[in-house]
């Protein structure tokens, strides 16, 4: 039953109540002035008769012979007399049409309500419904019902089914890229690993400086290796963190130590300050991971004789790390595509590639953070990172 019949039904039924009532009321009305005019005449004879005791016989007569309807002006009124002027202040009629007022309107009312109420319930079962479906409760089934909310349910019916099927069809396709992105690092694996024992029989013969070189792409294919199976883990949701309550300091340096080397060789600073204790819970490893790629980011940005810098700083919030260099910063068209997957911007050096940022924003994010990149007013790229207090 579509909406509009319902409402029809609804109009209907409110109309014939009231009618009822008023057809009621308009009875109850007449039986009384009957009433009120039998003892009006019915005075006036007992009148009549006790001023005039021989006028009984002709009042008879003329009660059963005439009739009392009127038929022209009343004769009272060529006299001067009016309806007032006889002392008729009976408030009956009034409080019976009052009174049929009232119950015509609370029939209304009623039937108002009792609409209301309805449409409220199934509001209420819509709304559990889909309280339901965003908590992830599957399986639902809504009982079908021939109401105005009935073409609504309908909708988010089909909405939620395709929702579903868009949901399995985006796990689907999430599981099989995690599952290429390893089989491709696994197939990677072995002819990298035959080509580095290859070089090392072959360093006789091709001198140290091409077999450097060749080591050093081997290298690279061994990280991008490393990366895409650390990327399948990640898509596939199979990477565990061992979060417990971490201090911030203890992060940035024993990732600032692990690059001290690297951080040698390029002829750049780290700075990593004591700015207290303050503890964030997260994995170890992974978020030193994490920092460890931002912190080469700027490394790889900075200019020899420059530095890295680090601070922290906590509030009822979050606890928020910064890392920021002394370079040129990023360049704008790079700023919004940094963490896209093996994005490389135009300024890009050789090493790297392109996949780091991308990890360290899955590692953050997947331990209750956020990361963010920008440029500083006086220059240089900045990471800031924060990850909020639960």
């Amino acid at each position: 039953m579509s909406k509009k019949s319902n409402i029809k039904i609804t109009v209907l039924f409110v109309l014939s109540v009231s009618l009822i009532v008023a057809a009621m009321t308009t009875y109850l009305l007449i039986l009384y002035y009957r009433h009120v005019c039998f003892h009006i005449l019915g005075g006036f004879c007992d009148s009549m008769i006790e001023n005039n005791p021989d006028s009984r016989q002709a009042v008879l007569e003329s009660l059963k012979t005439h009739d009392f309807h009127m038929t022209g002006e009343n004769i009272l009124s060529k006299f001067g007399y009016y309806p007032s002027n006889l002392g008729i202040t009976d408030t009956t009629v009034l409080g019976i049409a009052v009174l049929g007022f009232l119950a015509g309107g609370i029939s209304f009312l009623f039937t108002f309500c009792y609409w209301h109420r309805k449409s409220d319930d199934r509001i209420q079962v819509l709304t559990e419904y889909l309280e339901k479906i965003n908590t992830g409760v599957q399986g639902l089934v809504l009982e079908s019902s021939d109401d105005e909310f009935s073409k609504l349910q309908d909708e988010i019916y089909k909405t939620v089914t395709e929702l579903y099927q868009t949901r399995e069809e985006a796990l689907t396709a999430r599981n099989n890229y995690a599952e290429n992105l390893s089989n491709i690092a696994h197939q990677l694996k072995t002819p990298i690993t035959s080509i580095s024992l290859t070089i090392q029989m072959a360093k006789e013969h091709l001198g140290d400086t091409r077999t450097a070189e060749i080591q050093r792409q081997i290298n690279r294919l061994m990280y991008l290796e490393e990366a895409l199976l650390l990327l399948s883990r990640i898509e596939a949701g199979t990477l565990a963190f061992d979060r417990k309550p971490t201090d911030v300091f203890t992060i940035l340096s024993l990732a600032s130590d692990n690059l001290y080397e690297l951080f040698m060789q390029k002829g750049v600073l780290i700075d990593v300050p004591e700015m207290g204790e303050m503890n964030i819970n997260v994995d170890l490893n992974w978020t030193m991971e994490a920092v460890m790629n931002l912190m080469k980011n700027c490394m790889e940005a900075a200019g020899t004789g420059t530095a890295v810098h680090c601070s922290y700083e906590k509030n009822p919030l979050y606890v928020q790390m910064r890392i920021w260099d002394e370079g040129e910063g990023f360049a704008k068209e790079d700023l919004p595509h940094l963490f896209e997957r093996f994005y490389r911007g135009e300024n890009a050096k050789n090493t790297g590639i392109g996949i780091g940022l991308s990890i360290s924003q899955a590692i953050i994010e997947m331990q209750n953070g956020i990361i963010r990149a920008c440029n500083l007013p006086n220059g240089g790229a900045c990471f800031e990172v924060r990850f909020y207090i639960s």
